[in-house]
């Protein structure tokens, strides 16, 4: 999703991140939540897409597009002028895709971009002490990655960004139903089952989930349906799962033993959509034998995060992204 906060305002709009585009006249049919329901069932001349991919920009075009209808949205379509501008990108993006990111907000019409790291913002929007000299941990699981950083004294201590996270566990879903039960379905069918079934960890056998899910049968061909369980589910995403898991404690190994010392009192914070995934704090707390406590409202976060830098920038200086000193 990407969700837009205007100062004095708060958060102004939430949609998802997907632009359908006209492909013979070369315009924009809709965007946002119009377009994902056209996702998987447009006719050839038009084509829904993701502009994002794995947190970073795949392709320029749409992405500007869709920054430009979102902000006359967040404006409610009056004219903006050039609007002075903070976003939050992955931490482990490359200085090109930096450069895509303010290049597409420009275009777009912004006046100044800042830049300022996921699992900074993240932290902020949780509100987690990050100006205090004491160590916090956060884990952002995003739909295209998962940054895990360890923040103090306003500044990021270390961090490390997979590009591991819904969109992966989605796909994991994918595959799973073509390889056992021989059924090819669509992205949003397998976000559904996510939503529904999904969980990181065992939960009782009597509260197992089921589900009826609808699809094409690859042997015939023609459309079935299957009753599928959450345990298939949770079994279908561990491999995603445990690449995030593997990241966490990377990081911690890494971590100085004083901040590794906070880190324990204070616990693991959660946020970003996948914090959302059931048993997903436990899971983490078994593996990493630290607490783990998830976000307030881990969805919204990273915006909220941000908007506290763009209310006081001058305060917020040193969280800022070193390389988008551009405002």
């Amino acid at each position: 999703n990407t969700l837009v906060y205007v100062s004095g305002k708060g958060i102004v709009l939430e949609e998802p991140s997907v632009v359908a585009i006209d492909q013979d006249r070369k315009i924009p049919l809709a965007v946002g939540e119009e377009a994902k329901k056209m996702l998987g069932r447009t006719p050839g001349n038009v084509v829904a897409l993701r502009p994002l991919r794995d947190g970073v920009i795949a392709d320029f075009l749409s992405a500007m597009i869709m920054l430009k209808e979102f902000i006359q949205r967040a404006h409610e379509g009056s004219p903006l002028g050039n609007p002075r501008m903070v976003i939050g990108i992955p931490s482990g993006i490359t200085e090109v895709e930096r450069r895509a990111v303010i290049d597409a907000a420009r275009e777009a019409g912004a006046r100044d971009v800042g830049l300022i790291e996921e699992p900074v913002a993240a932290a902020l929007g949780a509100g987690l002490p990050v100006t205090e000299a004491t160590g916090n941990m956060i884990v952002d699981i995003g739909g295209g990655t998962t940054e895990v950083a360890v923040l103090s004294l306003q500044g990021r201590v270390l961090s490390e960004s997979v590009r591991v996270a819904g969109d992966e566990l989605t796909d994991s879903i994918i595959q799973y139903m073509k390889k056992v039960h021989n059924m090819v379905i669509g992205e949003r069918t397998a976000e559904e089952i996510k939503i529904r079934l999904a969980s990181a960890y065992p939960m009782r056998h009597d509260e197992e989930p089921k589900m009826e899910v609808r699809g094409l049968h690859l042997m015939s061909g023609l459309p079935r349906t299957v009753t599928i369980k959450g345990e298939e589910i949770r079994e279908s995403m561990a491999e995603p799962l445990a690449v995030i898991v593997d990241a966490i404690k990377r990081t911690l190994e890494r971590t100085p033993p004083e901040l590794a010392a906070d880190i324990i009192d204070r616990g693991i914070m959660l946020a970003g959509g996948g914090a959302l995934l059931r048993g997903i704090d436990t899971l983490l707390s078994h593996e990493t034998g630290i607490v783990t406590h998830i976000a307030e409202d881990p969805l919204r976060c990273v915006v909220k995060g941000t908007g506290e830098v763009l209310k006081n920038p001058t305060v917020l200086d040193r969280v800022m992204s070193q390389s988008s000193q551009v405002m």
